[in-house]
């Protein structure tokens, strides 16, 4: 079965921190581009970051720029993203995806992507 697994979510209180993690089952990562959004209660899902299959290219959402840090390890097939100062309103179900290119901005369409993750529940609150 293909798909793609996010990890690393929880509970963390308003400045805090977490390491999410994206890891594919059933096909490598290394091919893909893979980018992150998220998602609230009532609002459009957001593209947050991506990177292209080598690493060697990243984009940010202003929203997170300076705050979150995407990276992969391709030898654990595997996508990170690193996100630190979190706030009350990042609050959010937390989704990678792969398949859209990723060189200069964040494809946001649902439909240029192949899999998607089930997606991880990330509540910032004191």
């Amino acid at each position: 079965q293909l798909q793609l697994v996010e990890s690393g979510g929880g509970l963390v209180q308003p400045g805090g921190s977490l390491r999410l993690s994206c890891a594919a089952s059933g096909f490598t990562l290394n091919n893909y581009a893979i980018s992150w959004f998220r998602q609230a209660p009532g609002k459009e899902r957001e593209g947050l970051s991506c990177i292209s299959s080598s690493g060697t290219r990243t984009n940010y959402a202003d929203s997170v720029k300076g705050r979150f840090t995407i990276s992969r390890d391709n030898a654990e097939n595997a996508v990170y993203l690193e996100m630190n100062s979190l706030k009350p309103e990042d609050t959010a179900v937390y989704y990678c995806a792969a398949g859209a290119p990723c060189l200069t901005t964040i494809h946001t369409r649902p439909s240029e992507y192949e899999y998607w993750g089930q997606g991880t529940q990330v509540t910032v609150s004191s």
